[in-house]
């Protein structure tokens, strides 16, 4: 007698029941309609492929972007109990041949692929041999230009799928789409009649904040300070700053490693492996790690600078607390960093060949409206959650409180006279200047450009000299925001007046939303406790908890997989909680299936057996 999806759900995976939109999305695929599911990082979309896969009578591919993403999966599966293999650029020929030929003995029930090798002809030799029940497209946003991670090889999936003997159930998956990239998927893919789930885009236990920090690594050292014993990823805009950012870390004895693109191939999977494998606690990357990675314990994650849109934003800060425990994401603002996104935007080309030059235009249009929305999410007062899910088109309370700003007591503080020293000097400047010019010539530098540019006779110069230069970028910042003046969108940004600006001039009052100020504090930074667990492990026994995560580590370690593949932090915490003493007791732990529990259930009894 065949199993149900709830009986396979439990048996495999180690959970009781599912999350929302789960059931729907499995129960749509096995009565063979074709499926859509949009739902956030952590919300188990994959479990709404894989238990089809495993009820269903053919092999299920699926279609996944990134080598890290396939390998992380497959491992994932085969330590629950289930077969399952990837096709990629990462297997020797010899593997590859090896695969393809096991696929075809219907070895597997679930094989990952990656897009470039659908059209081959020796996949395509392969696929005609077998059954294929279901064809599942992960990450299904690359399949659109107004995605951000556009992938021109998601445009083969549907030619690959129009030459299989018999159409298969088509399912497609992803975090984060508006509505363009919804609808692109639903055409692309030619999804008929397909079961869509949205289950929202919101991650309750994420915590989002947004600084505008003078000095960016002292507020990096302070927040790292307060963040001892915790996993976390800090994204840099460029390789320069990843290299810096990094070092300055391993200076301060800090349990660190980097990530970019110009790093040797050897270099950047060893470094991937040391996160990964919990042999070091922070990576610092460009944004060229991170797709497909599902290390469960990343409590924080850190935006050393503004990302260029919120889509990217949203699915790298959201790999922090893919467990469902308190993880932060902070995102710390320079108004350089828009410059360096508006650097990128105007070198995009045409992706590949398959993009045209006009619409290639039309995509560098697009990426700065974006870039836009970003910036006003770093100076919006509102609740920063419900900005982040106004954009994906969700509506709701204005207050979540477990945000910077709704933790944040604002004043109202007339900011006038500022605002009117910086506006007369773009008025008065005799030609058009960036921000740093007028910035600087209002504070009063001394330096080479303004002395070149001949700023220090605007009669402006050093008005604000008594006035800090980041409360004269916060003052700058706003009278943007509020049109009182216009930066434009060329390579090199200038400011220009508006009307609005004009009437401060004419003695019209500005006032501006700011923080109170808080008494201060000792300096963190670079001062790390000793000892402290991660505050995500709450109520539980710190020191019971502390002991089967060492059981985890030395398992890890002999199984030569990641710490979270073994168990997560998560079914950790509900092991101290639960306290089971029995291997039936241990089956009711969140995340603890039978295979599991076969494997590594009496190990970790006896630690818990010996806590008494």
């Amino acid at each position: 007698m065949q199993m149900t999806s709830q009986e396979v759900l439990k048996k495999y995976f180690g959970y009781d029941s599912f999350r929302p939109g789960q059931d729907t999305l499995v129960e749509g695929i096995l009565s063979g309609r074709d499926a859509l599911g949009i739902m956030p990082t952590g919300a188990g979309k994959s479990l709404c492929y894989q238990i089809p896969a495993l009820l269903m009578d053919g092999i299920t591919l699926v279609i996944s972007p990134l080598i890290s993403l396939m390998k992380d999966q497959v491992t994932t599966l085969n330590q629950a109990g289930i077969h399952a293999a990837f096709l990629n650029s990462s297997l020797t020929p010899g593997q590859y041949r090896k695969a393809l030929s096991l696929m075809v003995q219907g070895r597997y029930r679930i094989v990952y692929v990656a897009p470039e090798r659908l059209l081959t002809e020796s996949f395509l030799e392969a696929a005609g041999q077998i059954s294929i029940s279901m064809v599942s497209v992960d990450e299904a946003h690359c399949i659109s230009q107004w995605g951000q991670d556009f992938r021109p090889s998601y445009l083969k999936i549907s030619e690959f799928i129009d030459r299989l003997p018999v159409r298969p159930v088509v399912s497609a998956f992803t975090a984060t789409a508006t509505r363009e990239v919804k609808e692109d998927i639903l055409a692309l893919l030619g999804l008929r009649d397909p079961v869509q789930v949205t289950t929202g885009f919101d991650r309750k236990n994420l915590k989002f904040l947004v600084q505008h920090p003078a000095n960016k690594l002292k507020a990096l050292l302070d927040y790292l300070g307060e963040h001892d014993q915790e996993c976390g990823i800090i994204y840099c805009l460029t390789r320069k700053l990843v290299e810096e950012v990094s070092g300055e870390l391993v200076k301060r004895g800090y349990s660190v490693t980097r990530y970019h693109a110009g790093l040797s191939d050897e270099e950047r999977k060893n470094n991937q492996e040391d996160f990964l494998f919990d042999r070091k606690q922070i990576m610092v990357a460009t944004n060229a790690f991170g797709m497909g990675i599902d290390k469960s314990n990343v409590r924080f994650v850190v935006h050393y600078n503004m990302p260029k849109n919120m889509e990217s934003y949203y699915q790298e800060a959201g790999r922090a607390g893919r467990d469902g425990l308190p993880s932060e994401c902070l995102l710390m603002y320079a108004g350089q960093d828009v410059v360096t996104n508006q650097f990128f935007i105007d070198r995009m080309g045409p992706a590949e060949e398959e993009t045209d030059p006009e619409t290639a235009a039309l995509i560098r249009e697009r990426e700065k409206e974006r870039l836009k929305e970003m910036t006003f999410y770093c100076f919006t007062n509102d609740c920063l959650r419900a900005y982040i899910l106004r954009y994906f088109g969700e509506y709701g309370d204005n207050y979540c409180g477990n945000c910077s700003n709704c933790l944040t007591q604002f004043e109202d503080r007339d900011v006038s006279e500022t605002a009117r020293m910086i506006i007369g000097c773009v008025d008065s400047a005799p030609r058009e200047y960036g921000m740093t010019v007028i910035v600087d010539t209002v504070h009063g530098s001394k330096n080479q450009k303004i002395a070149r540019t001949g700023m220090e006779r605007n009669p402006w110069y050093g008005m604000g000299s008594q006035i800090p230069v980041f409360q004269l970028r916060q003052v700058m910042n706003h009278l943007i925001w509020h049109g009182y003046l216009t930066l434009t969108e060329d390579e090199y940004p200038v400011l220009r007046l508006t009307g609005e600006g004009r009437r401060v001039l004419e003695g019209e009052p500005v006032v501006m939303k700011v923080p109170k100020e808080r008494p201060k504090t000792k300096d963190a930074a670079g001062k790390k406790s000793k000892g402290k667990l991660p505050a995500a492990v709450g109520d539980a026994d710190p020191d019971l908890f502390a002991r089967l995560r060492q059981r985890r580590m030395e398992i890890a370690k002999r199984e030569k997989v990641p710490p979270y593949i073994v168990f997560t932090d998560k079914t950790l915490v509900q092991m101290c909680i639960l306290h089971p003493s029995t291997p039936r007791e241990m089956l009711k732990v969140s995340g603890v299936g039978e295979a599991k529990l076969e494997k590594y259930g009496e190990e970790f009894l006896e630690v818990l057996r010996e806590n008494g």
